[in-house]
């Protein structure tokens, strides 16, 4: 009997609910027309966020955990690269170039390969790099700053094999 009435009671609670949300999607709709409008405020906001301290990981797997950053033009950047791994330099490093414009990334990447007594940095394309982190192994970082003009640079990790997939891009605006 008490089953009975708990079920009954029960069901007419949810009925009672399901009401209320019909109720409540009855309201009356909201009249847009009266909504501030857009402000000097909104309107920066669609230019991309900027941010000159940037913390970039890379991991065992050969991945960045970004490969796009957008920066204040003219001012310093801080970057710190953290190698979230666990295997040695010599078996999995990671490093962080940034190139100047114009270089071709894929073909820096291709002499670096070869260039292990420098930690993967050929010197004869040294006018080519804006910055760069030391080569690190699992569980190292490293920081360094850097300023840029306005424009589009390409990054890298120069450890054979790496360039694939681990690349991305800084724009620099105003």
């Amino acid at each position: 009997m008490k089953k009975i009435v708990l079920m009954s009671f029960a069901a007419v609670f949810m009925m009672s609910c399901g009401g209320s949300k019909n109720e409540e999607s009855a309201q009356p709709e909201i009249d847009y027309s009266t909504a501030p409008q857009e402000d000097s405020e909104t309107t920066v906001a669609s230019t991309p966020a900027t941010n000159n301290h940037i913390v970039l990981k890379a991991s065992d797997d050969m991945r960045f955990d970004k490969t796009e950053f957008t920066v204040k033009a003219g001012e310093e950047v801080t970057l710190i690269l953290m190698n979230t791994g666990e295997m040695s330099k010599e078996a999995m490093g990671h490093n962080f170039i940034l190139l100047k414009p114009g270089s071709d990334a894929s073909a820096f990447a291709n002499k670096a390969a070869s260039a292990k007594a420098t930690d993967y940095i050929p010197t004869d394309l040294q006018s080519e790099i804006i910055a760069h982190t030391k080569l690190l192994g699992g569980r190292e970082n490293d920081q360094i700053k850097f300023t840029v003009d306005e424009g589009t640079y390409d990054f890298l990790c120069s450890f054979p094999g790496h360039f694939a997939t681990m690349n991305g891009k800084i724009k620099a605006v105003k």
